[in-house]
């Protein structure tokens, strides 16, 4: 089975200026994949190229096996661009219904109430769009990408403009999309976030991959801490495994111990290491 979205030696050149440099990359059925970078780092156009509003210099990109930008791929990709921006006058539901005609959708009333639910706005069925909130706006935009029951959905930092109530509800959609099936490419600058949901993350600058793997594998250990009634020892080389040695050590030689810290680099460490930002101070592992 072809993977919900591939693309292999990818290169769009925009006269002198070079948006993406030969990308390789999969997206698996069912998989959520950070999409990380500076800007002007290629992210969108990596998206504009899948969804079929760029066509490619050079390379080849595909959506479940369909040339990107051909029929079927376009029935199966959603989209939600960051700076989207929708009809004042019109209902949620006047909304999606418009989206539905415009995606060749035949889900009808059934579907549009789903979606709603989904993002949690059933309330605002007949609500217009400049009577809602950006956050309402937010939720509202990716109910729209989800009309027609795409296969993949390209994300656009979907969460920017939510509170914490309403990431959360954008993160348990996400985790419920993956289960049934949907690949989910999440371009987002709220690291924090991409580290809870997404499976992988791929970090592009200057238009290259420069960095890829899940969350766990590209963050970095960076020792232990040990509090004691002497004070706070640093083992800076050590891992998790050593800890029940060290603590036995300190506890023979007297020691009273009343904590112990596994430190790690976070996402964003990572980040910033991968793209050429400033280090960051290790954080503590829970």
């Amino acid at each position: 089975m072809a993977p919900a979205f591939a693309c292999h030696r990818l290169t769009k050149r925009y006269g002198a200026t070079v948006a993406l440099a030969g990308v390789d990359l999969e997206v698996e059925r069912g998989e959520l994949l950070g999409l990380l970078g500076p800007n002007g780092a290629g992210k969108s156009t990596l998206t504009k190229i899948a969804c079929g509003l760029v066509r490619a210099t050079e390379g080849a990109a595909e959506v479940e096996g369909a040339p990107a930008g051909s029929a079927h791929a376009r029935r199966a990709i959603g989209y939600l661009a960051e700076l989207f921006r929708f009809p004042d006058w019109l209902s949620a539901d006047e909304l999606l219904a418009l989206h539905q005609s415009l995606a060749g959708s035949s889900g009808g009333a059934s579907e549009r109430a789903e979606l709603l639910e989904l993002v949690e706005l059933s309330e605002a069925r007949s609500t217009r769009v400049d009577a809602m909130s950006k956050g309402m706006q937010q939720r509202l935009g990716i109910a729209q990408a989800l009309v027609g029951e795409p296969q993949l959905l390209m994300l656009d930092e979907p969460t920017s403009a939510l509170d914490p109530i309403g990431r959360r509800i954008v993160r348990d959609l996400l985790t419920g999309l993956r289960d049934r099936g949907v690949a989910v490419v999440l371009n987002s600058h709220l690291l924090s976030e991409v580290e809870l949901v997404c499976d992988r993350v791929a970090i592009l600058n200057h238009g290259r991959i420069v960095a890829r793997g899940t969350p766990h594998e590209l963050v970095r250990p960076r020792g232990v801490e040990i509090e004691t009634g002497a004070g706070l020892r640093s083992y800076p080389s050590a891992t998790r495994e050593e800890v029940p040695a060290l603590v036995a050590e300190l506890v023979e030689e007297g020691e009273d111990v009343y904590e112990v810290k596994l430190l790690s680099s976070s996402l964003e460490d990572a980040y910033l290491e991968a793209v050429g930002g400033p280090a960051q101070p290790a954080r503590e592992l829970t």
